[in-house]
């Protein structure tokens, strides 16, 4: 139990909050770290009993990871890149090989991870660029989990790195030649990437050129190179508002031009092709008629990249979401979102009328997909990743050509797994709106739709942010003793397009909450669920999600998993000296306008815990976590241990060793967490 300090927050509406634990705050205080440690100590203790099945589970995940692995190499310039593992090490190798020497080619090993990792608790390698000769290599490098990367250059040629180091650098391009770098840099405190600099390679960086400073604290910038290369693009962009600038890759020392100046609720992204900017927009197809919420294309002349010049390419169309373009120099590419799940749609040649273009069929009802490497601009195929929750990781690549999809390589799980011994489905719930909420589901064959199956419900539902059905060896586990998996798409999210998450944010957040308590209750009704036996699971915003429905709805939940979890929304987002808070208003609100308040107090956990029974709860989180501060997830805690009236047990389990948002970074550390995890929810599952 946490003693009680009571400290008073005075809020816009007047009323005052006590938060009884603001003293978890106080980070590397000897008598904050003494209550982590017992807080880890009480969790060992009360998890004892589960230690066989703790092992069990380890034993089969780690039966199930390929250790040594070599992904399907890309071709980039007078090379083919790729990164592998090797048993035993946590860590991947970064490689490639000359392509003119074909198979019999040379190794040539340009970063492994496990060399830097030595003397290190925790690595996390940022962004990571080669120059388009294959001479240099600039990466960045996290050694405590905080996501505060350290850029440094390498030279490929002779191995050395180059003297220079760039502290908080988030996104890196080099030139055609390698000569210049562009990066930018977050605030130490913020971590708003708010500087771009030019940056002269082999020279000392404090000469380096500020090229802009981004003054609006809700707005952040990368810089990246279009597909063409020609371009070096600067995306400045805050929750609902967007500007890109650019300049040509040949003209280094050239002004940035800017495409559209930023208007409020006006977002776009740029790509490039011959003479022409490509530009997805949610502006009006038609002066002052309504946004293209879930976007549409357009083009202008590079020379005359202004709103006058635009001409639409590809319409609006209200029910599918056009996310992304990708030219190519033959055919392109387009990235679309339509009924829950993630479209390609091929455009022969240099044409990108709808009416010449087709989707590419693909094997599943329900599966996830990414682009993958896809460097060259003269290819003639695309590449993607695929998978779903029974289908492990898939490298396909299409032939806009021949419309031939060619699997290049599918994930071997050792052990033994077969995919034919599961089933994926989709299904729907009715929100208590009408509206329809996609859930997809995984399970062995035989367990989906006999009404006693235990679930594992999972979900997040913000930001716009798509959750796709994915692949997870360590969740072979759970669907061999019969547990279901259940993700919901939920408003807030982005599966539906930009509308489901207008739907889901701001004034209209509690359709998040109340859409997943419409999942649960929904695979009950369906006789999917036995409805005594459904444990949900969220992180990060995720987390805030199972914070807020436990609240709402405790006896529905035999048992909550909240990781990273952010669940103190109303002291973090009135602390704008935090990561991520500013930029955020237009996400969650502002907590100082009395009207956004209200809204934030409906659902907060921290300020929702009240005096009744919860079911039991397992809250994980790091100490070094730069995008939830570990002391949410810490007071919430504390905070539902001395106000529950039950017995039932609120475990707190904390990396105070360097770890982040994402847990630990070696892959048989990762699986090792997994299994505890596991364990924990098959327990409360009674599926041992």
């Amino acid at each position: 139990m946490a003693k009680k300090v009571p400290h008073v927050v005075q809020l816009a509406n007047g009323k005052k909050l006590v938060d009884d634990y603001a003293w978890l705050q106080k980070k590397d205080a000897p008598e904050v770290l003494s209550h982590l440690k017992a807080e880890n100590a009480y969790t060992e203790q009360m998890t004892a009993h589960l230690r066989p099945l703790e092992e069990k589970l380890h034993a089969e995940m780690l039966g199930r990871l390929v250790e040594d692995d070599t992904e399907v190499p890309h071709k980039d310039g007078a090379f083919l890149y790729y990164n592998r593992d090797e048993k035993g090490k946590q860590y991947p190798i970064l490689a490639r090989k000359p392509v003119k020497g074909g198979d019999a080619a040379k190794e040539e090993v340009i970063l492994d991870v496990n060399e830097l990792a030595k003397g290190q608790k925790f690595v996390g390698l940022g962004p990571v660029k080669v120059s388009d000769d294959g001479n240099l290599l600039a990466y960045g490098l996290d050694t405590t989990g905080f996501r505060q990367f350290v850029l440094h250059f390498k030279d490929l040629r002779t191995g050395a790195l180059l003297p220079e180091r760039i502290e908080r650098v988030t996104s890196v391009v080099f030139t055609k030649d390698g000569r210049t770098a562009f990066y930018t840099v977050e605030d130490p405190q913020t971590k708003r990437s708010h500087r771009l600099y030019r940056h002269a390679v082999g020279t000392d960086p404090a000469t380096d050129t500020l090229l802009h400073e981004e003054k609006d604290e809700r707005f952040g910038m990368r810089v990246s190179r279009s597909a063409s290369r020609a371009l070096i693009l600067v995306q400045i962009e805050s929750h609902t508002t967007s500007e890109v600038r650019f300049l040509r890759e040949d003209k280094p020392n050239g002004a940035l031009v800017v495409v559209a100046p930023r208007e409020q609720d006006h977002e776009y992204q740029v790509e490039h092709r011959d003479r022409d900017l490509l530009i997805l927009t949610n502006s009006p197809a038609t002066a002052g008629g309504p946004k293209s919420t879930n976007y549409r294309l357009v083009k202008a002349p590079l020379d005359r990249p202004d709103r006058a010049s635009w001409k639409e390419v590809i319409p609006y169309r209200s029910e599918v979401m056009l996310e992304r373009i990708q030219p190519f120099a033959g055919f392109t590419v387009a990235l679309e979102r339509e009924g829950g799940g993630r479209h390609l749609r091929v455009f022969p040649g240099k044409s990108m009328a709808l009416e010449g273009s087709h989707r590419v069929a693909l094997p599943d009802e329900v599966y996830a997909l990414w682009p993958e490497w896809n460097s060259e601009f003269g290819a003639t195929s695309y590449r993607f990743r695929y998978e779903s929750p029974i289908t492990p990781e898939s490298i396909y690549e299409y032939e806009p050509a021949t419309k031939k999809l060619n699997l290049r390589k599918r994930q071997v799980i050792p052990g033994g797994y077969d995919r034919e011994r599961y089933e994926v489905k989709r299904v729907f719930a009715t929100a208590k709106d009408g509206t329809k909420i996609p859930i997809s589901l995984a399970g062995r064959k035989g367990a989906l739709g006999s009404g006693k199956a235990p679930v594992l419900l999972y979900g997040y539902g913000s930001y716009g942010i798509p959750m796709f059905p994915y692949f997870s060896s360590a969740r072979i586990s759970l669907l061999d003793r019969d547990v279901l998996f259940a993700l919901a798409h939920i408003r807030g999210g982005g599966e539906l397009g930009e509308t489901w998450h207008d739907e889901g944010k701001m004034k209209k957040k509690m359709n998040t909450f109340t859409d997943f308590i419409d999942s649960a209750e929904s695979l009950v009704a369906q006789g999917v669920a036995d409805p005594k036996r459904i444990v949900i699971q969220g992180g990060s915003a995720g987390g805030l999600l199972v914070g807020a429905v436990t609240n709402l709805r405790p006896e529905l939940f035999a048992g909550v998993v909240a990781e990273v979890p952010f669940v103190d929304v109303i002291n973090t987002m009135l602390d704008e000296s935090l990561p991520l808070t500013v930029g955020e208003f237009e996400e969650w609100g502002n907590p100082k306008k009395a009207e956004d308040l209200e809204t934030m107090l409906q659902y907060s956990p921290y300020d929702n815990i009240t005096a009744k029974a919860y079911p039991p709860v397992l809250v994980r989180t790091a100490y070094n976590d730069s995008q939830v501060m570990y002391w949410e997830p810490a007071k919430y805690v504390a905070k539902l241990r001395a106000t529950r009236t039950d017995a039932n047990p609120v475990l707190f389990k904390i990396h105070l060793d360097p770890a982040g948002h994402g847990g630990l970074s070696g892959r048989y550390d990762r699986v090792k967490d997994a299994a505890f995890t596991g364990a924990w929810i098959l327990d409360r599952l009674g599926a041992k």
